[in-house]
């Protein structure tokens, strides 16, 4: 065997211990951070809305947090804006931050969390409309029972831990 030839096979063998000690490490690390990171895990009725600000379909404007409508945004009636996590819907996760109010009177029957169009309408199998700023092609489906993970709380008004009713107050904490 050459010198050549051997100093590549020495190479090669060395890249496949270090991927495989790479691949198993992340895997591990993944399984534990997850784990650490969830500091609220719970149930829900969800439903959804969009606010662009336009008037139509009676939106309010921008939402509470100043940032401008987008997916991943979800209203509260009480946890403290711009906290992160997730929701589980039959099998589909999708990454949610509150950035906004709501919903209002529904959070007094139980729907504590209003997730932008666009998340609804990716976990239920809809589409998102931009004319009605609703979701067809779900089965008519406004409010769907998800679980959620919250895994970062933020640090704007509202309170942490499980979420209450709009008319509380505790938006405003």
């Amino acid at each position: 065997m050459s010198v050549c030839t051997g100093l590549r096979s020495l190479a090669l063998i060395s890249a496949s211990a270090c991927c495989a000690l790479t691949v198993a490490g992340t895997a591990a690390h993944a399984d534990t951070g997850a784990d650490e990171k969830a500091l609220l895990k719970g149930s829900t009725t969800a439903s959804y809305f969009w606010d662009d600000a336009s008037g139509r379909a009676g939106d309010t404007g921008l939402p509470a947090s100043g940032k401008p409508m987008q997916k991943g945004l979800a209203a509260s009636p009480s946890w403290p804006l711009m906290t992160e996590g997730y929701v589980i819907y039959k099998g589909k996760k999708l990454p949610f931050f509150v950035g906004d109010r709501g919903p209002g009177e529904p959070s007094s029957r139980g729907v504590m969390l209003d997730l932008d169009a666009k998340t609804f309408a990716d976990l239920t199998g809809g589409t998102f409309n931009s004319d009605t700023l609703g979701v067809d092609g779900n089965g008519g489906m406004g409010h769907i029972d998800v679980d959620y993970v919250i895994t970062k709380w933020g640090d704007g008004p509202g309170r942490k831990g499980r979420p209450v009713p709009f008319s509380t107050g505790a938006w405003a904490d």
